[in-house]
């Protein structure tokens, strides 16, 4: 029982004796010589005097009190969970109480928007990433253990932070966080691009992809939306005399082109120009071209439109040619005709998906709202932001309030002479797909 309990018990006693001193609840050893029998409780009641019925009764009630008071006591204090981290303690000890002790002491929504708030993901997207890196970052003999490794450059990209903010920060040498940025970031664009970045060619995904294209824009066969983005370098750029790094919006920065299919997710990534150069030019520089021209890249989901053989196409706005492969608006200000201004309308809906992808891979990776690594050590990690962009769409990670670029503002893009051939039957099929499109959404 409690002390304030045990005291009031025995203001109790002296209290009975003083009403009735003839009837004593707990007799001394001189008191039971001289008495004939014990005191018991049926005694106590059959007394003559008020005073044992009034002591029991209240006796029982405050020990009723008492049990009750404790018993809610000890339930509402046993699922407490731990003492939360001490706020800017980043020491390895305190990263592993908040893995291992923490993490599992809370709920599910509770902790995965505590992980976010540190790392830019939830908690078993984070375990997926560090399960994956683990054999490369052993392999390199770093002193630090892989996953607080990972989570100290998963900080750096979600909250922008230099390197020289993150060694204070850890209490450790500048040096040391640009060398485990750069080998987690490589490791990202180099060891989980080829799992996590992939072109649908497989029959159940392509299939997937238009069919999730054609509800959003009732054009047949879209498999991807292609746009560039000027990724925001920190320092500025003395490599070349005409500083080639400057973009359009008047600040230095590598250009970032994406493909990215109807769930958002980038299905290509190519991160090879400087921000001053255009888009078309970023585009015919890519991979993804030299593929698409050369024919090695094949897409079987072959559709007939107005007798146009019809395979998967992706959509741009006018800053990309116009080629069988790429379908771009017929005008960027609405003065075509009907059949071409609806099919420019759905194209660009098509094109939005791609716009938001960017808009939630800024907004996430806060780091390429201004970079703040090396120009050299740029493609790697734009390329591993975008990794993580694509496993948070994977596993359908909340998206955030979208990060929004300047408007664009490009003039049309011209067409090369060895584009003739893409250009022509490009210019065919997207006039046989507007009058298609116009034609069955007038019948309706």
């Amino acid at each position: 029982m409690e002390e304030a309990f045990m005291a009031m018990l025995s203001h109790l006693l002296h209290l009975q004796n003083s009403l009735d001193p003839t009837s004593t609840i707990f007799s001394s050893s001189s008191a039971s010589t001289s008495s004939p029998s014990p005191t018991t409780p049926s005694s106590l009641l059959s007394s003559s005097s008020a005073a044992p019925l009034l002591f029991f009764t209240l006796a029982s009630l405050l020990s009723f009190l008492s049990v009750a008071r404790s018993s809610s006591s000890s339930q509402s204090q046993s699922p407490s969970p731990p003492p939360p981290l001490p706020d800017g303690d980043y020491s390895v000890a305190s990263f592993r109480a908040l893995a291992n002790d923490h993490i599992w002491a809370l709920d599910a929504p509770l902790r995965d928007a505590r992980w976010r708030s540190l790392y830019g993901l939830s908690y078993p997207v984070f375990t997926t990433v560090v399960e994956k890196l683990q054999p490369f970052i052993a392999a390199s003999n770093l002193s630090l253990p892989a996953d607080y490794a990972v989570a100290m450059v998963l900080s750096r990209l979600a909250h922008g932070c230099s390197a020289k903010t993150l060694a204070s920060r850890y209490s450790l040498d500048p040096y040391l966080i640009s060398k485990i940025t750069n080998m987690v970031t490589r490791l990202l664009a180099t060891k989980l691009y080829p799992e996590f970045i992939k072109i649908p060619v497989g029959k159940r995904r392509l299939i997937e992809t238009t069919q999730g294209f054609e509800e959003l824009t009732s054009l047949p066969n879209i498999c991807g939306a292609v746009d560039s983005t000027p990724v925001k370098l920190r320092r500025r750029t003395k490599l070349n005399p005409r500083n080639i790094y400057n973009s359009k919006y008047g600040y230095d920065a590598v250009l970032l082109q994406v493909v990215a299919d109807h769930k958002k997710i980038f299905w290509d990534v190519c991160v090879k120009a400087p921000g001053g150069e255009e888009d078309s030019s970023h585009f015919r520089d890519s991979l993804l071209y030299k593929r698409l021209t050369s024919g090695d890249i094949v897409w079987e989901k072959v559709i007939n439109v107005r007798g146009h053989h019809v395979r998967p196409y992706i959509v741009g706005d006018w800053c990309y040619p116009l080629l069988s492969f790429l379908m771009t608006p017929f005008s960027p200000n609405g003065s075509g005709s009907p059949p071409e201004n609806l099919f420019d309308g759905m194209l660009m809906k098509g094109r939005s998906v791609v716009v938001e992808a960017i808009g939630l891979l800024k907004a996430r990776w806060k780091i390429l709202q201004s970079l703040n690594v090396g120009v050299n050590h740029a493609p790697q990690t734009i390329v591993a932001c975008c990794v993580l962009h694509n496993l948070c769409q994977i596993a359908r990670e909340p998206e955030p309030e979208l990060w929004k670029d300047p408007d664009e503002a490009g003039s049309p893009a011209r067409v090369l002479e060895s584009e003739r051939q893409f250009y022509y039957y490009g210019q065919s099929l997207r006039q046989a797909l507007a009058d298609d499109l116009h034609q069955r959404l007038s019948s309706r």
